[in-house]
């Protein structure tokens, strides 16, 4: 007689906390993923700094604040990160030791990207990273969400208010970056056609790698999980 599992593996972004992530299997493939992902969220970073054609939106708000503060770009990330959280709390997001990790890695690995990586001479070659840069940087973000080990502070943000609103992540996280540009360009920050590129496409390009890269675990409540629409 076959047996039916009561709680078949999860293909949604499942809402859980931090020990339920732990529990929720696949460590082996998990954690390696969330690390790889963020680690190339902070290169995605350094090379569209490196290809100088227009920073990330974030980046945008990032380089504003060095004008103001002591700090390197991947210390600016950090810093913001852990100000970010603070906007989980209205929302209920749940965060994980991906959530730390994310504020951590990826501004260690942004710098270490800008101290080996000079920038090109050519304009086709610092074309080329931005564009790789912004790739690279969706690729990213659907590997280390679908680890489902928490998500990072400012992708807390897209899926909370994804949750909250009903809005498709495309949508959520194009308004974000387009936001997070205007207060940038406000603190000095510099915009360029990178910047533009990467509000427009990051969006979709999350969703598009998302549901390749989400890893099914065992999360039986399943309830208040955003979808991948």
């Amino acid at each position: 007689m076959t047996t039916v599992a009561a709680h078949p593996p999860a293909r949604v972004l499942a809402d859980l906390g931090p020990v339920a992530q732990l529990r929720a299997g696949r460590l082996g493939r998990r954690l390696p993923q969330l690390v790889i992902g963020l680690v190339l969220y902070g290169v995605s970073l350094g090379l569209m700094v490196r290809g100088n054609v227009g920073l990330a939106p974030w980046d945008v708000l990032h380089s504003g604040l060095i004008e103001h503060l002591p700090m390197t770009l991947g210390q600016a990330v950090v810093v913001m990160s852990f100000v970010v959280l603070l906007l989980w709390i209205p929302l209920r997001e749940q965060p994980g030791i991906g959530t730390i990790a994310n504020a951590l890695l990826v501004g260690l690995s942004a710098d270490a990207t800008l101290w080996v990586l000079d920038e090109p001479s050519a304009l086709a070659a610092r074309i080329g990273l931005m564009v790789g840069g912004v790739v690279l940087c969706g690729l990213a973000t659907g590997l280390y969400i679908g680890a489902q080990l928490g998500r990072g502070p400012r992708d807390g943000l897209m899926t909370g208010l994804h949750r909250r609103t009903g809005l498709s992540l495309r949508l959520v996280r194009t308004l974000l970056e387009v936001a997070v540009v205007l207060v940038g360009l406000l603190l000095g920050g510099v915009l360029g056609a990178g910047t533009v590129v990467y509000a427009l496409t990051i969006g979709p390009l999350t969703q598009l790698f998302l549901p390749w890269c989400l890893v099914d675990i065992d999360a039986p409540d399943l309830g208040a999980a955003p979808t991948l629409d």
